[in-house]
């Protein structure tokens, strides 16, 4: 009998041993239940010629093409990703809908003799409840924003406070982004709807009687969009801001973005996209600092011609707390971190 999702919170206590996506590779790559592994039966190409069948030809005609498809790509996973699964596997299959693909495979599984069995819905259920906790409720606990200009390592802090037990929301990390012109991280951004189901799943684990400590953003990092419910939540909590020297805030981001050190191309690209903001003739002294290998004084000059301007024009408060460090070191921020929880606490 096909199983009724009615919380985020209800994946981890069903009683399966793995989830099984049997979307095409494209459908999964978009989105997919945490932690689903992809057997597709029905490849990305294969999906559209049945598609084309179904809506040019004939929906019977579909079918059968689909359902050969299907059996095959079936004996391929039997015989491959599943041939080491005992007799006592027992594995929870969803498809876009809760339908045939879902169900075909199921059905094979079954008769093996395995405990398979369906997700009501497929994963539109499941997208609606990922909606449900992002777009349709308030967000679920009390929130403190980490705020600062660039370069005053509040993902670094946020590192400390979770080491220290606090409940944090690193939302960098799961955009894949350090939300500035130089924030591309070693792997591609996701997609929105992948980022949602990550982020879902982090704010149901939330305990709503702690407060979780988020670095402040824009409500766009990088090419995602924070949802409403977080976004509103993010304005309307209490902030503190973190202050340190520009020496510090140097050597912080030096060592944050080594890598953009080795690649003068990749420089160049990202002063290229300043030229709108400064002018040729401003990007052209950063661009021969770059070509001279002095990335001090480029680091130094984009805080303060570009980041910390521009962090200024942004705010939003300018009353905020602000904690001033004496630099950046991890003892400092450990410091920090322990100050945080015990008067947010």
């Amino acid at each position: 009998m096909p199983m009724t999702l009615t919380t985020l919170g209800d994946l981890g206590a069903l009683p399966f041993d793995e989830i099984i996506d049997v979307r095409s590779p494209a459908e999964y790559a978009e989105d997919h239940l945490p932690g689903a592994i992809n057997l597709p039966v029905l490849s990305d190409a294969e999906r559209a010629r049945v598609g084309t069948i179904y809506v040019q030809q004939d929906r019977f005609l579909a079918r059968k093409v689909g359902a050969a498809l299907v059996a095959r790509n079936a004996a391929r996973h039997l015989e491959g990703a599943l041939a080491d699964r005992g007799g006592g596997y027992r594995p929870l299959v969803y498809c876009w809908r809760g339908g045939q693909r879902s169900g075909s495979f199921t059905g094979i599984l079954q008769q093996i003799g395995w405990r398979a069995d369906t997700i009501a819905g497929g994963y539109r259920s499941y997208r609606r409840l990922v909606a449900g906790v992002l777009y349709d409720s308030e967000f679920p606990a009390p929130m403190v924003l980490i705020d600062g200009g660039t370069g005053t390592a509040k993902t670094r802090l946020l590192g400390h406070l979770a080491h220290q037990g606090a409940q944090i929301l690193d939302l960098e990390d799961l955009a894949a982004h350090r939300g500035s012109v130089f924030g591309s991280m070693d792997r591609p951004q996701p997609s929105q709807k992948w980022f949602e189901s990550r982020l879902a799943a982090h704010v149901t684990r939330l305990d709503p009687a702690r407060p979780v400590f988020v670095e402040a953003e824009s409500t766009r990092i990088g090419r995602i969009n924070l949802p409403p419910a977080l976004a509103v939540a993010m304005k309307a909590a209490p902030a503190v801001r973190i202050a340190a020297p520009l020496g510090a805030r140097v050597g912080h981001l030096m060592t944050e973005y080594a890598d953009l050190c080795t690649d003068q191309a990749q420089i160049e690209a990202i002063l290229d996209r300043l030229v709108r903001f400064h002018g040729h003739e401003a990007v052209a002294k950063w661009r021969d600092m770059a070509a001279r290998g002095d990335h001090a004084a480029l680091v130094e000059a984009l805080i303060v011609q570009h980041y910390d301007p521009r962090y200024t024009r942004m705010a939003t408060r300018h009353d905020r707390p602000v904690l001033d460090l004496p630099d950046l070191a991890d003892m400092t921020l450990a410091a920090t971190a322990r100050r945080l929880i015990a008067e947010q606490g």
